[in-house]
């Protein structure tokens, strides 16, 4: 029988927001200063991961191979330098982990892979921890043997890891080849109870997070949702403890789709082009849960006619936003009525994240790791006074308020560092195809919010680009944050890993922003086939290397 997490927060399940403490940006910001962690020691690698066991099974029930045991033992020597100014991550392939078996794939091309990331400098690789991978099959059962072959992979070549906890699908269904599901008791669960999935006004389910309306009721197997989650990281430091603060220093909590903090008002697989269709989204409040808190909120305020769902006149998901009733410049988002539900609405996905900061904050505490959370980069209509698409979101940020200095207030509170996206995009080239678009507007404000906030930021990008071009705007971007600071904490997420990466001018390319990005400008790392200094030499062969094993 599970058993509930005891450390999960009692809140109400009802949200009722009536603050305006975060209203035009303006206003004059008090600045949150950001809590530094306490140092740790730095922990001893031993042949078992739990000391208490006598045998060299660890308590998740699987044993590793004959390399894996024997650098847990002993460990392996970087001869890698770590190197100063903003580090570079770059995020592995959906698939490095097989949904199967649970192990590593492409061991030979990883191996080759992570060898040229070395000698390029890069910082570390970004580790997506899936929830319907580690958690499949049963509740509290964890398996992570693919992820420990990571870790120690990394360690083998002096590279750092980021781990995401990512509790949401990936993928758009059983065909696409990189689906992800929740886990199966999960969706179980949710075919027995159809209101634990995110509803529009249309009846659609949305099952690529468990709707937050439910995170503090014993919805699975007795435990709440956000205890799952809990349970799962207090399981993942419990076993990864060897290398928490010395291999694994960042720790990127998923809170929503895409692993952001948002309401899943456009479906994910969707997002890469949605921008372009200039789509507004749908309010994903129309599941049992979250109906029973708008209600409770209506008539705590004494406005009973405000309970009965969503707003009237929201348009379609293609309609302009000055055809509609709600979203057009001078419509009802702007009224009485339009303030209360926004405010409930965003107010209850801003619960939502600090429950979750809180839970992640208390099981890592002590421990030297960087968490972090994400916002989306939802720029399709930041040109416009009510920016729809962001709104449905859950981003209560218009033209007249800012939406975002709440969440880094939160992330403030908790130490964590705040991961923002859309860096390689610009204004010029995305506004030829929707003038409403801004993404360089949206990014600098995300931007100007942190340094408020005084917390660190993550960067990156939306989509795979490899030119020049993508990679100064990136620079560009990164030191409009940091310019300024006195200790700036920037750090750069590349998105993400694959063949083309690795291929002769793309990794030339890379290299070179790699090389900007640590301020070192002795430091080169390109492909050099006809021979070279030792630096050039291991980075052609690494990479060449890279490329052949896919």
């Amino acid at each position: 029988m599970a058993i509930a997490s005891p450390s999960a927060p009692s809140f109400s399940a009802s949200f009722c927001c009536s603050r305006t403490d975060f209203l035009t940006p303006s206003l004059r910001f008090s600045s949150i200063r950001f809590r530094t962690r306490p140092s740790a020691h730095p922990l001893t690698l031993s042949s078992r991961l739990n000391a208490s066991s006598s045998s060299s099974t660890p308590s998740n029930g699987f044993e590793f191979d004959g390399d894996l045991q024997y650098e847990l033992q002993h460990g392996v020597s970087s001869p890698y330098h770590r190197r100063r100014g903003s580090p570079v991550f770059v995020t592995l392939p959906l698939d490095v982990v097989s949904s199967s078996s649970g192990k590593m794939k492409r061991s030979k091309a990883m191996a080759q892979s992570f060898r040229a990331l070395a000698a390029a400098g890069v910082e570390g690789v970004v580790m997506e921890v899936w929830w319907g991978l580690v958690e499949r099959d049963f509740p509290t059962v964890y398996n992570w043997q693919g992820y420990l072959e990571i870790v120690l992979l990394a360690k083998r070549f002096g590279l750092k890891v980021k781990a995401v906890m990512a509790f949401h699908q990936c993928g758009t269904g059983p065909g696409d080849p990189f689906w992800i599901s929740l886990p199966q008791w999960v969706l179980e669960e949710m075919d027995k109870k159809p209101d634990l999935a995110y509803s529009d006004r249309f009846g659609r389910r949305n099952m690529e997070y468990i709707s937050l309306g439910c995170d503090v009721l014993p919805i699975l197997y007795g435990r709440s949702p956000i205890q799952a989650y809990a349970d799962f990281m207090r399981n993942f430091r419990d076993t990864f403890r060897p290398f928490l603060g010395s291999i694994i220093t960042g720790i990127q909590v998923g809170m929503g789709p895409a692993g952001e903090l948002r309401y899943p008002s456009c479906p994910t697989q969707k997002l890469t082009w949605a921008w372009r269709s200039r789509e507004l989204g749908e309010f994903q409040c129309y599941d049992k849960y979250m109906l029973a808190s708008l209600n409770a909120c209506a008539w705590e305020r004494g406005v009973r006619e405000w309970a009965n769902g969503g707003p009237i006149g929201a348009g379609n998901l293609m309609h302009d936003p000055e055809s509609t009733e709600f979203f057009r410049s001078n419509g009802s988002w702007s009224t009485p009525y339009g303030e209360f539900f926004l405010e409930w609405y965003s107010g209850l996905l801003i619960l939502h994240g600090e429950r979750i900061c809180r839970e992640a904050e208390s099981i890592f505490r002590g421990i030297e790791v960087n968490m972090s959370g994400k916002v989306a980069g939802i720029h399709w209509h930041y040109g416009t006074r009510s920016h729809p698409s962001e709104l449905t979101a859950g981003y209560y940020n218009t033209s007249i308020r800012d939406g975002y200095l709440p969440i880094a207030r939160v992330f403030g509170r908790y130490g964590f560092t705040m991961c923002c996206t859309c860096f390689e995009m610009q204004d010029a080239e995305e506004q030829q195809v929707n003038p409403l678009s801004s993404p360089e507007g949206l990014l600098k404000q995300l931007l100007l919010v942190a340094r408020v906030c005084d917390i660190p930021l993550e960067g990156e990008n939306s989509a795979s680009n490899l030119d020049d071009d993508s990679f100064q705007q990136v620079l560009k971007m990164s030191k409009f944050y940091s310019d300024g600071l006195e200790r700036p904490s920037f750090s750069f997420n590349f998105n993400r890993m694959d063949k083309n990466l690795f291929e002769y001018h793309n990794w030339v390319s890379f290299t070179r922003f790699v090389r900007h990005m640590s301020g070192f400008n002795t430091f080169r790392a390109k492909l050099d086939f006809g021979g070279g200094d030792s630096c050039h030499s291991s980075a052609a062969a690494a990479s060449t290397g890279a490329v052949l094993a896919y």
